[in-house]
């Protein structure tokens, strides 16, 4: 099967660029199963009802989220009705679920959300969290497990595949916006520090540059907005999974609002 996984949606740019090419790109590439995290879809902070469904009816089939998943208090009625995930290492009692499962072309897949220490919310701690949860997912026969590794610091994300690598399908970092040079498949896993956001690609994370830059300079902070006109991109990672669940091929897509492809190949190790 072929897993493709979308970065941080960033505003309206970034559901603008996944409305018109998702379709194109899942008929392309074959992709049978599309995941993209949604915690900065709606003008860069959480998720409302209306986006949700704007970006299901594109063709997302699982959404996960982060540290702005509850920034949007309507997401909180959503969990029950949609394929929507938060990070499976908040407190038991937090609403919605941290793991999404179901059955894609006759097999079973296990999507889950994950969010690292460093600068981030209070959870637990992420690494005894997905270890046991990977364990759990083994026993019931699941072979096919994707996490979305949502996390400030690189080395968590690193650390996390030398962990799991060869026991889970794919380690998908996300958070900073910034997409990373470092696709691999890892003893059947395939790995990325960030995928990098859709989105506006000319400003700072996908924002307008005005308010970070003051931030910087004087310290003082204002409210991060999303430009209205800015050149967009869409960052994709698409992999193809064998039946025992161990990645084969991996490949980075960049599309640009002008129809340029850029499309990179994982490092086999």
């Amino acid at each position: 099967m072929t897993i493709g996984f979308i970065g941080d949606i960033v505003g309206k740019p970034g559901r603008d660029m996944i409305a018109a090419n998702l379709a194109m790109l899942k008929v392309d590439f074959g992709i049978d199963l599309v995941i993209a995290n949604y915690e900065n879809a709606s003008h860069g902070f959480g998720l409302s009802a209306k986006n949700a469904s704007e970006l299901f009816d594109c063709g997302i089939d699982v959404m996960t989220g982060g540290n702005h998943s509850f920034d949007k208090k309507e997401i909180l009625a959503l969990f029950d009705s949609l394929p929507i995930i938060r990070p499976i290492n908040y407190p038991d009692e937090t609403v919605g679920e941290g793991i999404f499962e179901a059955m894609v072309k006759g097999t079973k897949i296990a999507v889950i959300n994950l969010m690292g220490h460093y600068c981030m919310p209070m959870v637990d701690n992420p690494f005894t969290k997905i270890i046991k949860t990977v364990d759990e997912l083994e026993n019931s026969g699941y072979k096919h497990i994707i996490i979305d590794m949502h996390a400030e610091a690189t080395s968590e994300k690193n650390a996390l595949l030398h962990i799991l690598k060869g026991r889970v399908s794919a380690i998908i970092g996300t958070h900073t916006h910034i997409g990373t040079d470092d696709l691999m498949v890892a003893d059947g896993c395939c790995y990325v520090t960030d995928v990098g956001l859709t989105g506006c690609m000319d400003g700072v994370i996908g924002m307008d540059v005005k308010a970070p830059i003051k931030r910087f300079l004087s310290g003082v902070g204002e409210y991060f907005d999303v430009p209205k006109d800015c050149r967009a991109i869409l960052q994709m990672i698409i992999f193809d999974l064998d039946a025992n669940g161990h990645t084969f091929n991996a490949k980075k897509v960049k599309l640009f609002d002008n129809g340029n492809m850029i499309a990179t190949n994982a490092i086999l190790i």
